[in-house]
């Protein structure tokens, strides 16, 4: 209930705001708006101001303002000059573009009001390197601290992943991390993901070379129900000391040594409270990569002093949060259009779209954290929201745009057989692109 309720408002309040923004300018120019509707199809509700009829309706993803228009019906002789297709095309385009505009500036907002709360950063600091991921090929080790990518210096964990993202654009070459180890000795790491293959790609470009801030503890913190370690006999709580006589001095050894051990016996020295005792496990073995890899069924403790050591907070005053909102919501527009370039010429993978299952879900979990996680999740969401409208795609904002720009160049309308022809087009793009996003959300949601 509370992931479907937060979905809602979230649909809710981005697109009342992104249509308010087509309303508002629309009057300001001179224009009759007939309906504001939130949602399609047949009302739930409705109330009527003096010009504008007002509804809400049962299906949430989406809405509309409907203009007086001569092209969609008689306009009566005294009301013309009220019309949307009568006004200069300047304002034409000033009245499409005030909706994804009126997204972005509502996502400055939010950042806005989250940045002025004190924003909680994580240091570029690795806590935990995954075995078998291109990061573990480079070399990488826990507590090397991230200095710069490709050239590119990074303060903390989310720069750190902007600009994994980033150098995703070109893989052809390794792309190289500079990193201060432990004994503060400045080095270069390579990390070539190509011989890894797709899901390595993938991950990669979404930030994820195979690095974890966290840091875990070789103590069970929860045990599989029916695994293999609970019929081993496994408890959480248990330190994990051995594993076939050789030391366990990290969780990341024990995951390395049960991965190479499917289905063999291994013999597990633990300490539970004051005892210690040896206990034989066998890991299944379940398909990974085309090879087999070792199961056990037990996840690990989270090493909360390392998080300490982790977690710096930055308070600012609000003219500075201000600016940094700004900064911000710009900094996230440029990167999502600079991901849809990518995904255009194929350098980046439509895996990573995501529909509106995998938005509802994300909206649970941020309104679980809290409110400023939450409002943080609006605000990516309403960028994304202003950017895809703003693509010259027929059908979207954008789409119109280009037709309004196409007519300031002519200096006459684009004809109605191609603006016809431009809609089947941009139905077509976007019923794959919205098919493509939900079989994806399907896939993140079976594990298919």
């Amino acid at each position: 209930m509370l992931t479907m309720l937060a979905f809602l408002v979230a649909i809710g309040v981005l697109v009342i705001f992104h249509e308010l923004g087509h309303y508002w300018v629309a009057r300001a120019c001179g224009v009759k708006v007939l309906r504001f509707s939130i949602g399609f199809g047949s009302p739930l509700l409705r109330w009527r101001s003096r010009q504008t009829e007002w509804v809400v309706c049962p299906i949430p993803l989406g809405g509309y303002v409907r203009m007086l228009d001569e092209r969609e019906g008689p306009v009566p002789a005294h009301e013309r000059h009220l019309a949307f297709n009568n006004q200069p095309v300047l304002k034409r385009m000033a009245i499409v573009v005030a909706g994804p505009l009126a997204n972005l500036v509502l996502a400055a907002l939010f950042y806005w009001i989250v940045i002025a709360q004190g924003v909680t950063q994580l240091l570029p600091l690795v806590g935990t390197v995954v075995p078998q991921t291109p990061a573990a090929a480079a070399g990488f080790v826990a507590g090397d601290r991230v200095l710069a990518v490709n050239g590119q210096p990074v303060a903390n964990w989310q720069d750190l992943r902007m600009a994994f993202v980033e150098a995703s654009a070109n893989l052809e070459h390794p792309v190289r991390v500079e990193v201060e180890a432990a004994s503060k000795k400045r080095v270069v790491r390579s990390i070539s993901v190509a011989r890894f293959g797709e899901p390595a790609l993938v991950a990669f470009s979404q930030g994820n070379p195979g690095l974890m801030p966290t840091r875990f503890l070789p103590v069970v913190s929860a045990v599989e129900d029916g695994g293999p370690a609970a019929k081993a006999g496994l408890k959480p709580g248990d330190r994990l000391l051995a594993a076939d006589g050789r030391p366990v001095s990290s969780w990341e050894d024990w995951v390395s040594l049960i991965h190479n051990s499917p289905g063999k016996e291994v013999t597990a020295r633990i300490a539970r409270g004051n005892r210690l005792l040896d206990i034989k496990v066998r890991p299944a073995a379940v398909p990974a990569d085309n090879e087999l890899t070792g199961k056990l069924g037990v996840a690990p403790t989270l090493d909360q002093d390392w998080i300490k050591h982790l977690t710096v907070t930055h308070h600012s005053g609000m003219a500075e949060a201000g600016q940094q909102a700004v900064n911000k919501t710009f900094d996230t527009a440029w990167m999502s259009l600079k991901f849809l370039g990518r995904m255009l010429v194929g350098n980046a993978s439509v895996d990573n779209l995501s529909g509106p299952l995998t938005i509802a879900s994300v909206a649970g979990q941020t309104a679980r954290q809290g409110l400023i996680a939450y409002l943080e999740f609006l605000a990516l969401i309403s960028v994304s929201i202003g950017i895809l409208n703003l693509l010259p795609i027929p059908m979207l904002d954008g789409g119109h745009l280009m037709y309004y720009v196409a007519e300031l160049v002519k200096g006459k309308p684009v004809s109605e057989q191609a603006q016809l022809f431009g809609q089947k087009i941009g139905f077509i793009l976007l019923a794959s692109l919205m098919a493509f996003a939900l079989l994806n959300d399907i896939s993140r949601l079976f594990g298919g």
